[in-house]
């Protein structure tokens, strides 16, 4: 019989197939609303957490302020320029006698009661003001400076009930508010949550992230050039690989225990310093980039590299002009990954001694500082209330810190990202 000739093949949907593939669909379904879910459960908790933190810091960058006028005619001030131009201004102005006769006008204006409650430094802050305009000296001016922190509390409606009742009387004069406070941004560390600052810390992180993206990059990338395209295949590159791959997983207090036996044995007079934090975060780096960088490689296809050697491009011209460039984006992000977890880690840091109390900006890379983690951690311990709300505030800037180093890491990796 011909083909033409035969009966069709009648089709074999019989129920117990129609049961197992529905029975299949089933199950495809379910792992689609499972990853749904998994997705809108990590939004929900990304989304808790900034909430969280943005309701708590917000108050972070406010600070009460008293309100104080001062008729600098009556006070017999001088601005000598040429101390107001050395960043002698306070120390001047203090010699002078500025801290008692903010003292004096904040009792004029406020009662003897309400000045005693006027931050210990607010005097600096009229001085800086005098140093940026001398001008100042001639004439009347109205100053809104800290309140201590009892005063502050009172205000939020906690602390001892004679602040709050103090704390209601100024409010209600107008004399007491609550202000955005810019010098959060500006200021380093302090005893009083109503003088803290991050600008030290920050500048540290900054300092930090430099030495270890200074050094893990180029190392990291080299060392994966060389193991992917140079290195032979042999038992010791298996061992090295192997070490490289349990090194990206070692916690990383045990990087901080080498950098205190290593880099402060060899450095003793950097302990705290952004050089030898810079230095062990690098280390735990590395192995990152060296891992991402390898499957970057990797991913180059081969035709690349044939089609270079063949035109008389050299093993190394190669790598450089031509793998290199197509393996970057990879590589880059490997490094944002690197560079992220080493922007939040306090362990390693605290071991080498990056938890001093640092009152003033670093000047350079091996200045004593500290780094945006561990002011986070050391305020989150403190007592005082007050630091509370500041940790938050702290909090908050370390993302927006790790969101423009992300942000700039992916702007050059598309910037360098070629199409094949």
């Amino acid at each position: 019989m011909s083909d033409a000739a035969m009966p069709p093949i009648a089709p074999t949907r019989t129920p117990e197939f129609e049961a197992r593939l529905k029975k299949r669909y089933a199950k495809e379904k379910r792992f689609k609303q499972a990853g749904l879910g998994a997705i809108l459960f990590s939004v929900v908790v990304l989304l808790f957490l900034l909430a969280t933190m943005t309701l708590n810091g917000l108050g972070g960058f406010q600070r009460a302020e008293l309100e104080v006028p001062i008729d600098f005619t009556q006070a017999g001030l001088v601005a000598d320029p040429a101390q107001l131009d050395d960043g002698h201004a306070q120390q001047a102005l203090e010699q002078q006698g500025l801290n008692d006769v903010v003292a004096y006008f904040a009792q004029e204006s406020l009662g003897e009661e309400g000045a005693n409650q006027l931050g210990a430094q607010a005097w600096r802050e009229v001085a800086n003001a005098i140093a940026d305009d001398p001008d100042i000296l001639s004439r009347s001016e109205t100053f809104w400076l800290p309140s201590s922190d009892d005063l502050a509390r009172g205000l939020d409606g906690n602390g001892p009930q004679d602040m709050q009742v103090l704390a209601t009387q100024l409010a209600d004069a107008g004399k007491l508010e609550k202000k955005f406070d810019g010098g959060f941004l500006t200021r380093s560390d302090a005893s009083d949550p109503q003088e803290v600052g991050i600008w030290g810390a920050l500048k540290g992180s900054i300092l930090t992230m430099i030495i270890t993206l200074a050094l893990a990059f180029p190392i990291g990338v080299l060392a994966a050039l060389y193991l992917e395209e140079f290195a032979p295949k042999n038992r010791w590159t298996d061992v090295i690989e192997v070490s490289i791959n349990n090194l990206a997983a070692v916690p990383s207090i045990i990087f901080g225990l080498l950098g205190l036996a290593v880099f402060l044995a060899i450095f003793p007079n950097y302990r705290s310093a952004p050089l030898i934090g810079g230095m062990t975060l690098a280390l735990m780096t590395m192995p990152v980039i060296v891992i991402a960088g390898r499957n970057a490689i990797k991913a180059v296809p081969p035709s690349i590299r044939d089609g270079a050697l063949a035109i008389g491009a050299s093993p190394m011209q190669v790598v450089f002009h031509h793998v290199l460039p197509l393996a970057l984006p990879g590589i880059l992000t490997g490094t944002i990954i690197g560079m992220a977890r080493a922007l939040g880690e306090t362990a390693p840091l605290l071991l080498i001694g990056m938890r001093a109390f640092v009152a003033t900006p670093p000047d350079g890379f091996t200045s004593p500082a500290t780094v945006l983690p561990v002011q986070i951690f050391l305020w989150s311990d403190e007592i005082d209330r007050g630091f509370v709300e500041r940790t938050s505030a702290a909090i908050i800037v370390l993302l927006l810190f790790l969101l423009v180093m992300n942000a700039l890491a992916i702007y050059l990796r598309n910037r360098f990202e070629k199409k094949w």
